[in-house]
């Protein structure tokens, strides 16, 4: 029986978000659809018991809790590498991209994009400096790498000048539980524009928090804002951007939210407003179109690509074009049903099956070489 270590150090209960949903639903996947492989999911704390997938997985706990550049280094280099040999694993599968560079295991390795290359400083420095130095290392190492964008494929190989051969497109899915409302709430509440994802720089939430303003500024309306993510950069500059908006008062955050609650602000917004300045995919997109959810997208890096024709276009360095494009979406009802029908469509095309059938795919052909 074949062995396959999966790095599952992103599936933390209440707490999925890009990796560790991606990493979720490709790796049930995987665990369903070959009962021969022995599985071992490889944690960096205590697991929750509905992450172990079935009866041909082995759940087991690594030291240290890998969360800062240090820990990485230990983590995947020494523990992780020990493990492999103990084990006499055929091959590891790392989602989000980080191996071991002290293994000859061939490795699966999960790049979904190169931020970290193209804005440094929207990073801590160490973890900026250690992402720089090691994913260069990660890409020449890996015995293949799948990236979730034919956008972010093109980076990794203009970047880390890596074979084109080597490096498979495996786009994220959408959860089958985002789906268009039959009709839509009634409500006293006024209407609200959507921001969905973690509260990080590139995310551009200061700018859509300052186009928001200047839309209600310049049109009067009673929409509100809603912020739905974890404020992982909540930094003093957006606390005075926050505090100097005259209209702060619509902008409503909330943590987080659970997939049944997503699907409700999808189903209910006027558009889901995802102004992200780098995205090596932007899973919010298809979660909104799934849903019936109009969208406002950037022209750039890989939102284009995932949007295709089924979202309006802004560009999101732009305070003004993104105040314009929100004021359409506020009052052009034609536009918005057009949206909302292209993206139900346009979602269609996006299932984590094929997602996993990719790594499926190169995860038999590595272990069939061996």
């Amino acid at each position: 029986m074949k062995k396959v270590a999966i790095n599952t150090r992103f599936l933390l209960k209440n707490k999925l978000e890009g990796f560790g949903w991606f990493t979720y639903h490709t790796t049930k996947l995987l665990v369903e659809r070959n009962p021969d492989i022995q599985f071992y999911f490889l944690f960096d704390r205590d697991y929750s018991p509905e992450f172990v997938f079935g009866a041909n997985v082995t759940p087991v706990v690594l030291f240290p809790q890998a969360r800062h550049p240090l820990l990485f280094r230990w983590w995947f280099d020494f523990s992780v590498t020990r493990f492999l040999k103990k084990e006499k694993i055929d091959l590891f599968i790392s989602p989000d991209g980080y191996l071991s560079l002290r293994t000859e295991v061939p490795q699966i390795g999960v790049i979904h994009d190169l931020n970290f290359e193209h804005y440094p400083e929207d990073l801590k420095p160490h973890h900026s400096k250690y992402l720089r130095k090691y994913f260069p290392k990660f890409a020449k190492k890996a015995e293949h790498i799948i990236t979730v964008s034919e956008f972010s494929k093109k980076d990794i190989i203009d970047r880390y000048t890596i074979d084109s051969d080597n490096i498979s497109v495996a786009y994220n899915g959408v959860d089958e539980k985002f789906h268009p409302a039959l009709q839509k709430k009634e409500t006293k509440a006024p209407p609200y524009f959507l921001f969905v994802g973690s509260i990080h720089p590139r995310k551009n939430l200061k700018r859509l928090l300052l186009a928001f303003d200047l839309f209600k500024t310049q049109n009067g309306t009673d929409h509100q804002l809603l912020v739905v993510g974890d404020a992982y950069f909540w930094s003093d500059e957006m606390k005075s951007t926050l505090a100097n908006l005259r209209h702060n008062i619509d902008v409503v955050f909330k943590p987080y939210a659970s997939i049944d609650a997503l699907v409700d602000y999808y189903q209910n917004a006027e558009a889901l407003l995802f102004v992200s300045y780098f995205e090596g995919f932007g899973i919010p997109i298809v979660e909104a179109m799934a849903c019936g959810c109009p969208v406002l997208v950037a022209q750039n890096t890989a939102c284009d690509e995932i949007a295709g024709d089924a979202a309006l276009k802004v560009d999101p360095f732009s305070v003004e074009d993104l105040a314009k494009k929100i004021a359409i979406l506020s009052s052009d009802s034609a536009l918005k049903s057009k949206l909302s029908a292209a993206g139900i469509t346009r979602a269609k095309l996006f299932s984590w099956s094929n997602t996993a059938e990719v790594i499926h795919q190169n995860m038999h052909r590595l272990l069939l070489e061996e």
